[in-house]
Order: C-alpha cells, then structure tokens, then sequence
C-alpha cells in the first residue's frame, strides 16, 4: 500500500500526541456553495500542522513520493523564516521531523 499525504499527517500527529507536544493540524482550502458563492479558509500557503514550542511556531508540511511544495507554500515557509519562526518539510517518514525537533532548541 503506497503511503498517502493524509497518513503521513496522521502518523506526525499520533507522534507529537505521543511526545505531548502542543500542536494542531492546519486545514487550508475553500468550496463553493449553492448560490455560487466561494469562500476561503486557512492562510494559503501555510503548514499542514501547526507546533508551538517554548513559544516558538514551528509549521510542519508533509510530502510523499515526488510531490513538491507549492509556490505558495515555499512562499508562507520563507515568510515564517524570515519573523523567527522554523519550517520543517517532512518527506515520506517520520525521521525529517524527528531530527529537527531534536536538533531545535529555542
């Protein structure tokens, strides 16, 4: 069974819940109602998953196999770089986000 965006997320959500990090998951999109009206919601662009450390927001974005960050996501991750926040792009497994948060210290 190939691993899906959707499990991923949920495996990095059941391991922040075990490590009892403060986190949430962050959905973004929109729909169209009836009438024809749309309506966003969630900051384009931003992580799947929401972490905040000592303070710290740290946005998780989750890949699998050959798909990339959008320009809208790579833009929002260097915006929050940019106002002293982390970004960590985890790729098909859990080990990307284990070495970050290992390694970050705020």
């Amino acid at each position: 069974m190939k691993l899906k965006e959707t499990d991923l997320i949920k495996l990095i959500c059941d391991y922040l819940e075990a490590k009892g990090e403060f986190f949430y998951r962050n959905n973004t999109g929109g729909f169209r109602t009836e009438t024809g009206h749309f309506y966003r919601y969630g900051a384009v662009g931003s992580p799947d998953i929401i972490i905040v450390k000592n303070g710290k927001y740290i946005g998780v974005e989750a890949k699998v196999g050959k798909n990339k960050m959008s320009p809208a996501q790579m833009t929002f991750a260097e915006n929050l770089i940019d106002a002293g926040g982390k970004y960590i792009l985890v790729r098909d497994n859990l080990d990307d986000l284990i070495l970050e948060l290992t390694l970050y210290n705020p």
